[in-house]
């Protein structure tokens, strides 16, 4: 069994998304195998095609910037290499991330590209369990929860592969406490 703790950056805007999409720029990932062995990380930057013009603000508030998306390739090429990594083909697995938002993000792109998202349905969602785990809903985003636990925040904040690297000192650190179903 592995688990995929993961993160996503998306096309974002102060406002409503102009064609009301929002599109994965980042995808960042730490494979974590049953014994709790880091097995590896995956990052890389997805071009987006509904609105490829990163806003201002989002790249401000992620630090990526358009010439990395310019450069990058399509979301269909990036997310069969991810799931190739990932070992989703030959081996049993868990995706987890903070919140459900990345699950949605991910789904949604698989439909705006006409992909199948049934590898999807082995998701976790740490936010809900790690508030169970602790008694009720906790506020704070990522990063205080990440210091609120004793670690230090590493990294640079809305990366997808630092989301993904501190959300998996979490995970390790309530490694027998989380629930699979």
């Amino acid at each position: 069994m592995n688990y995929i703790i993961y993160d996503l950056e998306a096309t974002c805007w102060l406002g409503r998304p102009p064609k009301g999409y929002n599109e994965i720029i980042e995808i960042g990932a730490v494979k974590i195998n049953e014994y709790g062995e880091t097995l590896g990380t995956y990052e890389s930057f997805i071009k987006p095609t509904v609105n490829p013009i990163l806003s201002g603000f989002c790249k401000k508030l992620t630090s990526i910037s358009q010439d990395q998306v310019n450069m990058a390739r399509k979301f269909p090429v990036v997310v069969e290499e991810f799931k190739e990594w990932a070992g989703i083909y030959e081996e049993d697995y868990h995706i987890c991330s903070w919140g459900q938002n990345d699950k949605k993000l991910f789904a949604d792109d698989c439909s705006l590209h006409k992909m199948e998202k049934d590898w999807l349905e082995y998701y976790v969602n740490l936010k809900t369990q790690y508030d169970n785990i602790k008694g009720g809903a906790i506020k704070g985003n990522l990063k205080k929860v990440v210091a609120r636990e004793g670690f230090e925040f590493t990294g640079i904040q809305h990366r997808a592969i630092s989301d993904a690297e501190n959300l998996a000192k979490i995970f390790l650190k309530f490694f027998d406490e989380w629930i699979f179903v």
